[in-house]
């Protein structure tokens, strides 16, 4: 179920509140899942219940996008400001060092959690921060296209739109490899979820700058990156295998900037075998188990 979540924050100036919203389900080993800039937790719907059949998932609301309130005063929207307020989410709800996957903005998140001693094993799909200058303001310049549309189509407009494949390619594409496959309703959802977050522009004046360059040696790291990524290109995937060289690279064929719609299966097969019980101690035999499916390649 969908919950919100408030609690005390402190920072320089004081304690100050956070609202964060969540969705909750199943039972087993608890697995946070961080969505990307603009978006909201029901980018994790096409695979929820199948990892809710093995783990206990937490699909969260970053601060400032989807149902969390935005950040107050004083915090910033750039991993020094929202890595703190995860960690407080996760000693709040009594997790300690869960599993964390993040899709691009939730995937930079998770790895600087993971540096920071908050999470067990790291899955990454399409992390942000391994672009060099001009793919960042490449990947920066499509996603204010697409905020600014969302913003100024009315909703009913957006509607219409989103019930073809065609229009659902035109409002969605740069994100999705199959943006067919994406249900009308959730696209006009996320067309809502963009409009309204209010976190999109402070996180974005906040990436300008960032270049994930820190190794995590001593948490296990899974790098997943869609081959038909048209937002943070493949290529930056062997980057972060570079930066992170003790990290599994896994090649996810046909599958966009938000691969949990364009292949849940696969998706999902890869994030079970990186949280796995004993994934914290080891990772070794998940690379065979998903050789048949994604295979770990500097091609990506």
């Amino acid at each position: 179920m969908t919950e919100t979540i408030s609690f005390a924050h402190d920072v320089a100036a004081g304690t100050v509140p956070i609202d964060i919203a969540y969705e909750r389900r199943g039972a087993g080993e608890p697995v946070v899942l961080l969505h990307g800039v603009a978006h909201h937790w029901q980018a994790w719907e096409p695979v929820l219940n199948i990892l809710a059949a093995e783990r206990e998932v937490f699909a969260v609301d970053l601060p400032g996008f989807g149902a969390s309130g935005a950040l107050p005063a004083g915090v910033g929207y750039d991993t020094h400001g929202v890595v703190p307020v995860l960690a407080q989410l996760f000693r709040t709800l009594g997790l300690e060092r869960p599993h964390v996957v993040g899709n691009s903005l939730g995937g930079l998140l998770a790895l600087e959690l993971a540096r920071t001693g908050h999470a067990r094993t790291v899955t990454t799909l399409s992390p942000a921060g391994f672009w060099n200058e001009s793919e960042r303001r490449y990947g920066f310049g499509v996603l204010r296209m697409m905020y600014h549309a969302a913003r100024a189509m009315p909703e009913p407009f957006v509607a219409q739109v989103a019930r073809t494949a065609a229009g659902r390619a035109a409002l969605v594409g740069a994100i999705y490899a199959r943006p067919g496959k994406r249900a009308p309703e959730s696209v006009v959802a996320e067309a809502q979820a963009m409009r309204h977050g209010v976190g999109f522009t402070p996180t974005l004046a906040a990436g300008r700058t960032v270049r994930y360059t820190q190794d995590i040696p001593n948490v296990p790291v899974t790098i997943a990156w869609g081959a038909a990524d048209r937002l943070l290109l493949p290529r930056q995937g062997i980057r972060a295998k570079r930066v992170i060289p003790g990290a599994r690279l896994i090649r996810l064929p046909g599958c966009g900037h938000v691969p949990m719609n364009d292949d849940p299966a696969l998706v999902s097969r890869v994030v079970l075998d990186a949280t796995r019980p004993t994934a914290g101690a080891t990772r070794s035999s998940g690379a065979k188990a998903l050789s048949a499916c994604a295979s770990a390649s500097a091609s990506a």
